[in-house]
């Protein structure tokens, strides 16, 4: 398939040297690293101003970034970056970095098409040392390029850091490469950053954990003293350093009554420091830099550090929008709000229905607010989970209750449940379990950019044996959807799993007082009638498809269009109408167009021995940037425009 061409947004903006007087001057680390350790402050300050100042117009991750300013200033200061690594967990935090490594003067490009991208990405830079989008995967992959870099025996020694937050640590893959860097020769040096809040704030014993773990710096100073001495003498070497090492740490826990999660794997753990005492920070990096094995290092920062506005409310600040710096008021959605929020409309329905269904029970991972679940929480607290940022487990807890009569709600957007798939498979599919996954942000969600778009849930769900997919055009239908799911007759109907998939942003808020009534399974609807061609659509791009009828009919063409309404099953009354009208065929989708509802059609059509001609619309073979969602569906060639010109095509293939 053609390769999609994303426009270059390459416009620079000069800073201001008299608003950043340094930052002004830093290009690249090695600007950083030339100034004198007393002009470093000076240095946070002009980022701190800078983000306030961008972000209040050009809206991004603000408070996670704001609280790892001192943090950024002395990796960058201390480690020779590129060569050494640096690797960011989700990235949330990284809008220093792209600050310090030359993007400064691009930076009001970020999220926008052709600009730079939100989250640290390696095709946009070489101290970008790997993706981030989705937590937990920093360890794991610093650990990699730590084990590659003593293989290839990199000389000078390579470092290799990742940094990660107190929520994505508590991710499974963050334990298992914790357990991995705990038994292979490495020299990883993990940062923990410690703000104790994520989106919405962590849960669960290792939060806890974390926020009351307490080791003494002076300790530390003399343990590493005694260490080097040791090894000064030849008394401390590869071979005996781990029993020496547990020797030690059942010493520590002995005379401080406390136990140390890393130390019980075999890291050395240093902190907890202030993250915010860059001298101090500096000094720690410079001495522990150098160590040999696995280490992990825990500070302590304030999320949105520096604006008392984002230090006062974290998950209110975590991605703001536009705001006036000097108020700390928030401006909202510009122009018009037209229409409800799907998540809104999620979560209201979930309250309604749970109310009326004890055996209802919501769960979320880690995304309590950014759903709509927190609304069942502040009714049903207890019948609400957040389970952390632990998508498997969220699914495969949901399995457990429905094995025991329960309706779990599982509520996660497309692209973190794509971390679940085994689970889904395994743990739900498998046994035939009444779990209703809740698929939020599905199709292309915009400026978070690749890592983020939700275009992949249809193809890797429609192929399960006994899943449901459903994908509702409108808010009103997704509460009619909702409340069939929980429906006996759904349960007699169809007694295994059910998806739902619906978009970020808002749809229309006609039919939403309407009484509730049961939704047809795998039944679709017809939303317009014509002559020339037929135009099938799943979900609410079929309000791209009502615009492109209209383009149409000023052109003398008129189309068919059906909303199928389900993807797993293919609504077979229909199908059977389209075969027999004997009209070309265009399928449009929020979604990939390999595998996806445009595969299906094609597929059913060849089960059933027809060669109508099929032209597929959708998210092509490529990964999508970031860039507002029109302008995304443009690029992929699926706006009214486009679909309309498919069905010109469709019609007159000479006339293209």
């Amino acid at each position: 398939m053609q390769k999609i061409e994303v426009p270059i947004d390459d416009s620079v903006k000069p800073l201001d040297e008299t608003k950043y007087p340094l930052l002004s001057a830093i290009h690249s680390p090695a600007d950083l690293r030339a100034l004198e350790p007393g002009q470093l402050p000076q240095v946070c300050q002009d980022i701190r101003h800078f983000l306030i100042d961008s972000l209040s117009q050009h809206p991004g991750h603000f408070a996670s970034s704001m609280g790892a300013v001192e943090l950024t200033v002395a990796l960058h200061y201390v480690f020779n970056t590129p060569y050494d690594r640096i690797v960011w967990d989700v990235g949330h935090q990284a809008y220093g970095h792209k600050l310090l490594t030359g993007r400064a003067e691009r930076f009001h490009t970020n999220r926008r098409l052709g600009g730079i991208s939100g989250f640290p990405n390696p095709d946009e830079s070489e101290y970008d040392t790997f993706t981030a989008g989705h937590a937990s995967n920093s360890i794991s992959a610093a650990l990699g390029m730590s084990v590659a870099a003593a293989l290839k025996k990199d000389e000078p020694r390579r470092n290799v850091v990742a940094v990660i937050g107190d929520a994505s640590i508590s991710g499974g893959l963050a334990f298992e490469g914790l357990n991995n860097a705990a038994n292979s020769k490495n020299n990883l040096l993990i940062i923990l950053n410690d703000n104790d809040m994520s989106i919405d704030r962590n849960v669960g014993s290792l939060n806890s954990y974390m926020a009351h773990l307490t080791t003494s710096p002076s300790y530390n100073a003399l343990r590493y003293k005694v260490y080097k001495g040791l090894k000064s003498l030849h008394l401390v070497n590869e071979k005996n350093k781990g029993a020496i090492l547990r020797f030690n740490n059942s010493l520590k826990s002995l005379i401080t009554k406390e136990q140390n999660i890393f130390e019980g794997l075999n890291i050395r753990y240093f902190g907890p420091f202030d993250g915010h005492d860059l001298p101090r920070i500096i000094r720690v990096f410079n001495d522990i830099k150098d160590m040999e094995g696995p280490r992990i290092l825990h500070l302590r920062t304030v999320k949105g550090k520096g604006y008392e506005a984002a230090e006062k409310n974290p998950a209110q600040w975590h991605a703001p929008g536009k705001f006036d710096p000097a108020s700390g008021k928030m401006k909202g959605e510009s122009g018009p709000r037209q229409g409800v929020k799907y998540q809104d409309v999620f979560g209201s329905t979930l309250v309604e229905l749970a109310a009326k269904n004890d055996r209802i029970v919501g769960i979320t991972a880690a995304m309590l607010s950014g759903t709509s679940m927190q609304k069942l929480y502040e009714v049903f607290p207890k019948r609400t989970f957040d389970v952390g940022i632990s998508e498997g487990h969220a699914v495969t807890f949901a399995g457990g209750l429905a094995k025991e009569g329960m309706m779990p709600f599982v509520a996660i957007y497309s692209s973190f449940l794509q971390r679940a798939y085994d689970h889904i498979i395994h743990d739900v599919a498998i046994q035939g379990l009444p779990v209703t996954f809740c698929i939020d942000r599905a199709g292309l969600v915009g400026e978070d950019g690749v890592t983020h778009h939700g275009v992949f849930d249809v193809s890797y769900l429609r192929n399960i044996p006994g899943m449901l997919v459903a994908a509702p055009r409108s808010p009103e239908r997704l509460r009619q959807l909702l409340y069939t799911a929980q429906s006996p007759e759904r349960r007699e109907q169809h007694p295994g799993p059910m998806a739902i998939r619906y978009p970020r942003g808002r749809g229309p808020e006609q039919g939403l007082d309407k009484p509730f009534e049961i939704v047809k399974l795998g039944k679709g609807e017809r939303l317009a009638s014509g002559t020339d061609a037929i135009i099938l659509s799943l979900g609410p791009i079929a309000d791209e498809v009502t615009k492109a009828l209209e383009l149409l009919k000023s052109q003398g063409i008129s189309a068919s269009h059906y909303d199928m309404g389900f993807l797993n099953p293919l609504d077979d009354e229909i199908m059977q109408e389209v075969v027999a009208a004997g009209r070309p065929i265009v399928t449009v989708e929020d979604g990939m167009v390999t595998g996806g509802m445009g595969s299906a059609v094609i597929e059913w059509l060849s089960a059933h021995d027809s060669s109508l001609p099929v032209a597929r619309l959708g998210v092509p073979d490529n990964f999508v940037p970031q860039g507002k969602v029109d302008e995304l569906y443009r690029l992929c060639g699926m706006d009214a425009e486009a679909i309309a010109e498919a069905v010109k095509h469709a019609v007159d293939p000479a006339k293209k």
